[in-house]
Order: structure tokens, then sequence, then C-alpha cells
């Protein structure tokens, strides 16, 4: 594993356990060249999955920008980090069983929100208005009163 400090190709594992929802082994190494300490985590990937985004592009399936997003709407919300990997990891996890070697990303959208809003409904409404691009005051209220009336979208 290269070192994210100095680039030497070679570190030493100093630790490996399971994280806390078993989907993922975290490791601690130390670079043999430089000393400093990384952590970094190895998980199961089944096939190799590519997004087709609403203008046709069409990119490989990253974990990262999914824990980002998400990250993102639960941004000061006091949701544990374990939660958050739950959700992307559960995400993730749907988009493989599915068994397509193409997803549309509006579909991994619809499955985040789904997600979000079991675990909150702020973060429910933040990725929303990105996702559904509200545009004025107007659409945040009309989304907040279905969460509110427990309507579903």
């Amino acid at each position: 594993m290269r070192c994210p400090f100095c680039a030497h190709d070679d570190s030493q594992v100093k630790d490996s356990r399971p994280t806390e929802d078993n989907t993922a082994i975290r490791r601690r190494r130390q670079c043999d060249s430089c000393g400093a300490r990384f952590t970094t985590f190895e998980r199961v990937q089944l096939r190799e999955v590519t997004v087709v985004k609403s203008s046709g592009t069409r990119e490989s399936f990253d974990r990262s920008k999914l824990d980002q997003s998400v990250a993102l709407a639960c941004r000061k919300r006091g949701v544990a980090q374990e939660r958050l990997d739950q959700l992307v990891s559960g995400v993730q996890r749907q988009i493989e069983v599915l068994g397509d070697s193409e997803i549309q990303a509006k579909a991994i959208g619809e499955m985040v929100m789904e997600g979000l809003r079991a675990l909150d409904t702020v973060a429910y409404i933040r990725f929303a208005s990105v996702y559904r691009d509200f545009t004025e005051a107007k659409d945040f209220e009309e989304f907040a009163g279905t969460v509110r009336d427990g309507g579903a979208e």
C-alpha cells in the first residue's frame, strides 16, 4: 500500500479489525520509509458497476462519492458515523444485489433518499433539495409538507 505522506510503495499492517458493522476490515499501517501511520479499509466488491447519469455519461460506481453526499446531507445533525457507514453500505449492497452492470444515477438517489428518510428528516430534505434540484423556497415548503404529513414522494 502506497504511503499517502511520502508515496513510498511499502507499508506494514500494524493492526487489523472489522468495522462496527462488519462490512469492512480496518487496517492500521505504518510506512517503512517515513514511519507515518495511516488507516485503510478493505471492502468486498462483488462486481464492477457503471453509473449512468441523467446526461447519459457513464462512470464507475464510486463509494466515496456516496459517502461524501450522505455526510454532507447529515452535516451538523449529530448522526453517528457508524449509522452513515451502515446507510452507505446498505445502498452499495442493494446496487450489487441487483446484479446489473449498469444502474441509473436516479435509482441510487432514490435508495439514498429512502435511507435518509428513516435516518434523519432534515438530512433527507437537504439531500432531496439537491437531488431534485429545488429552485425556490416553495419547493422546500411543499416537500417538507409531504415529510410532515407522512406522504411519500
